[in-house]
């Protein structure tokens, strides 16, 4: 693992800030898909979470097709550097509200999201990274807020996983696309009929909600992400210091540069958490 710390000065400064607030002063913002989980697994990319749903096994038969049509049309635009933001959020939200309505279509079932979660574990197709089962030990026994904002398609994959592995604690609060079921178990509809994608994701989605009560006060944030767009997650939140790590999960070199302007931590070749479990112990000894 090779980890890239482009002003140790700077790092220890916010450190020591932070320390001298104490724990009570904290929360952790974090992306989930291979932020808290691993990029790789025996050299082959693990898939997000709503991806495994496209291997056909679970839905009617025409699913992976459509939904994969869906990811050729709108992930280039995701991707663009042409496209204004502006044109890529609507795009985003239009190719999510176009796929909900198709796993509607397609018989998605409250059943079906927990047996696609077990099978992921049980094929490995899904693992936390190394030492990060203690980062969420730590927070937890210090009951230091966590945040996930997630843009993962079916938010409740996420929290299921957390709960097969008793790691779903109380400090932990999901924000994403959380789907409802009607009292037969169908997909009925999101939550809040917010459609959370990887561009409009940030804390000021959480001031409507009961978990900004909680963290409005801790104004030193930890913030881990996988891309320079996690970087919204802080957008129109009041902090006093933030520590922003990210993991750059496979050969960025035209990117490097940016990630170092922008990021406080970045760790390469899917890296675990030991150098954040460290940081935060130094917070908190």
């Amino acid at each position: 693992m090779n980890i890239i710390i482009p002003n140790q000065k700077e790092l220890n400064n916010r450190i020591n800030e932070i320390k001298k607030d104490s724990a009570n002063s904290i929360h952790i913002l974090s992306d989930f898909d291979r932020t808290l989980t691993k990029a790789f697994f025996n050299g082959e990319k693990t898939p997000s979470l709503i991806s495994h749903l496209r291997n056909g096994k679970y839905l009617t038969a025409d699913y992976a097709e459509k939904a994969k049509k869906l990811f050729e049309k709108y992930h280039p635009i995701e991707l663009s550097k042409e496209i204004s933001k502006e044109e890529k959020k609507k795009a985003m939200k239009e190719w999510w509200s176009t796929h909900y309505n198709l796993l509607a279509e397609c018989g998605l079932d409250e059943k079906t999201i927990k047996q696609a979660v077990k099978d992921l574990i049980k094929e490995d197709k899904i693992k936390l990274r190394e030492n990060a089962k203690e980062f969420l030990k730590i927070l937890n026994k210090q009951n230091i807020p966590l945040i996930i904002l997630s843009s993962a398609g079916i938010g409740n994959m996420v929290t299921e996983f957390l709960n097969e592995q008793k790691l779903m604690f109380k400090n932990i609060h999901f924000i994403g696309n959380t789907l409802e079921f009607n009292k037969t178990g169908k997909f009925g509809g999101i939550k809040d009929k917010k459609i959370i994608h990887v561009l409009n994701k940030n804390e000021a989605e959480l001031k409507s909600l009961p978990v900004y009560k909680e963290i409005e006060k801790r104004r030193n944030i930890i913030l881990l992400g996988d891309s320079i767009d996690d970087l919204g997650m802080i957008e129109g939140f009041s902090y006093k210091n933030v520590i922003k790590i990210v993991f750059v999960n496979y050969e960025d070199e035209d990117n490097l540069e940016e990630y170092k302007r922008n990021f406080d931590i970045i760790i390469t070749n899917d890296g675990s958490f030991e150098e954040i479990n460290n940081i935060l112990l130094r917070i908190l000894e």
